[in-house]
């Protein structure tokens, strides 16, 4: 089992911790977290989209000119595809674009990643990650001291809304429990700076 230093929210040295090797040693597999990405973007499409076809244009229902010896192509109605102000031809229409993968390709989407930025060095473990009023200067402090500046994942225990507060307003800083962490989030941050105890919750999970 490979271990990691443990750092406090000042950036010194406490301990270390053995990381579990079927969660954090594992041979990445790219094709599997590509598919979960794009299973995570497409479930968060809204599918709100929508145009009107022909029946549902106002106007058009008076025959434009006589059907024979005008000399124009024969029309119906002024709100056929080919007129402007006319309806849409297989207009799009609200719907929902979210899909299922197996389990099992997520699991291993996840681990692959979490073994991906600890082969990287760019795991931070912290002993406890917690702060006594909401200050967004302080939690910046304690980024830097950990040199995690940048975008990071920042992985509590239980959601704590004092780390959630301090941190929205950094850009490229998210937050989460150990029970919401996604791999879109992980994928997409630089550094990932975990709480002991959420390391610990993790690997009962995934393990």
């Amino acid at each position: 089992m490979s271990s990691v230093k443990v750092l406090n929210m000042a950036g010194a040295e406490v301990g270390t911790v053995e990381l579990n090797d079927s969660v954090f040693g594992i041979e990445p597999n790219n094709v599997v977290v590509h598919e979960v990405v794009k299973n995570h973007l497409a479930n968060c499409r809204q599918g709100t989209q929508s145009a009107l076809t022909r029946a549902e244009v106002s106007g058009g229902g008076k025959k434009p000119w006589r059907q024979k010896g005008t000399g124009h192509a024969r029309q119906g109605s002024t709100r056929s595809p080919q007129w402007t102000h006319g309806g849409i031809v297989f207009a799009p229409k609200p719907r929902s674009y979210r899909y299922v993968l197996n389990k099992k390709v997520r699991r291993l989407a996840m681990k692959s990643v979490l073994s991906a930025r600890a082969q990287e060095g760019k795991l931070i473990v912290i002993d406890s990650i917690h702060q006594d009023a909401i200050k967004t200067a302080d939690f910046k402090k304690f980024l830097a001291a950990v040199k995690a500046e940048g975008k990071a994942v920042v992985v509590t225990p239980e959601v704590d809304q004092v780390i959630v507060k301090s941190a929205r307003n950094l850009p490229g800083v998210v937050t989460s429990p150990a029970a919401l962490i996604n791999v879109y989030d992980l994928v997409n941050a630089e550094y990932l700076v975990v709480d002991q105890a959420a390391l610990a919750k993790i690997e009962e999970v995934y393990a």
